[in-house]
């Protein structure tokens, strides 16, 4: 099979007749720290080995024109016209971040485009983050902009907001631009400070499972477990002023302030406030070489997100429980938004054909679905190719 670098060039040879900058883009995954990202915590995540490719060259006119290799589609639009497109999804996330160049006042040009990715899509790895941040680094490059990454990061999620209408948090598109090999990226989702963190796995594999499912629940309860915090903020803030979000709780302030008036409250939010603990508690582990109790940590985060906030669902948790007494697997736990998607687990490396090769006909006899499944290595983030 031709790998997605040689067949963006291939292809943007044949139709442009020009050799194009070459730009790779990782996907991502994060280790701990779940749903702490709208309550001003922090995240773990790292670019992997999976990614979406983007060959470019600037026109001499306005006109843009994309390619999308793996889909065989194309499209065509100008400057002038430059909008989302409402009949296909897949260019909103390049042209969504070459509008982030005339909304900034930078100059824009006409520009050619292939794009191909071997990142999953729907498997919550942040396909479109990979996309956006290629372009916007491709474009960087071609214009002469000398955008620093952090900008580039901004104009990506802006990008994702404005053109896909998803209002996601930092993390995904943080991720894919700022990626080191073999290291996690701790982000403090409040001053957007960050530090990175060693990951030597050392002969064990990130294994990602996927349920192949996804829940029409994920939207709904995600806005409310949004409220859920803030509810059990505004109780805080009522003794503390200066308590502005769960990142500045404590669960003494729990006990006294919400668990006796609002319970439900109390319980996401004991959830999010331990998780930011446990995420801290990971970095330090990791930097003493402790994969072992990172991977304990990740098994109680699942926990967590399955009891007390309640954003697993049975597929995930089947998932997890099948793996948790496996000698080979340190870690497991759900990992995204919620209510489907993947498990990510830390994995023996030797182990993993056995492992795989026994979970799948039995998820599949109780389930009724396909488990799917990727083995991810931590990669660089985005980066020119050629």
């Amino acid at each position: 099979m031709t790998n997605p670098a040689e067949k963006v060039r291939s292809i943007f040879g044949e139709r442009f007749q020009q050799e194009p900058l070459l730009v790779r883009s990782p996907g991502r995954i994060n280790i701990i720290g779940e749903h702490t990202d709208y309550n001003e915590g922090f995240v773990l995540p790292a670019a992997i080995d999976k990614a979406a490719y983007l060959a470019v060259s600037l026109r001499d006119d306005d006109e843009i024109h994309l390619v999308a290799a793996d889909l065989q589609e194309q499209y065509t639009t100008s400057l002038r016209e430059l909008a989302p497109c409402d009949s296909i999804n897949w260019p909103n996330y390049i042209l969504g971040a070459a509008a982030q160049f005339r909304s900034s006042g930078l100059p824009l040009r006409g520009f050619n485009a292939v794009l191909s990715s071997d990142v999953p899509i729907g498997a919550g790895l942040s396909s479109s983050a990979a996309v956006e941040c290629a372009t916007v680094f491709a474009l960087n490059h071609l214009l002469g902009t000398g955008l620093n990454r952090l900008t580039m990061v901004k104009m990506a999620q802006m990008a994702e907001h404005e053109f896909a209408g998803v209002k996601c948090g930092i993390m995904d598109q943080f991720a894919s631009m700022m990626g080191k090999k073999d290291q996690l990226i701790k982000i403090d989702c409040r001053s957007l400070d960050y530090e990175y963190i060693p990951l030597k796995l050392d002969g064990y594999k990130v294994l990602l499972l996927n349920t192949n499912v996804k829940h029409s629940l994920a939207g709904s309860e995600y806005n409310l477990r949004r409220q859920e915090c803030e509810a059990a903020v505004q109780l805080i803030r009522q003794h503390h002023p200066e308590v502005t979000s769960l990142r500045f709780a404590t669960e003494a302030m729990l006990d006294a302030y919400v668990q006796p008036v609002n319970p439900m409250a109390d319980q996401r939010s004991r959830y999010v406030v331990q998780e930011i603990m446990r995420l801290l508690d990971a970095c330090d582990a990791l930097k003493h070489g402790d994969v072992h109790k990172l991977g304990r940590l990740m098994f109680e985060t699942h926990e967590g997100l399955s009891k007390m906030y309640s954003v697993s669902c049975k597929e995930l948790d089947w998932l997890v429980n099948q793996v948790r007494r496996h000698e080979a697997v340190l870690g497991a736990r759900m990992m995204g938004g919620g209510f489907g998607g993947c498990t990510i687990n830390l994995v023996r490396e030797e182990a993993i054909d056995d492992l795989v090769s026994t979970l799948a006909p039995a998820y599949e006899a109780a389930m009724d679905l396909p488990l799917t499944y990727y083995v991810a290595s931590i990669d660089n983030g985005t980066e020119i190719i050629s």
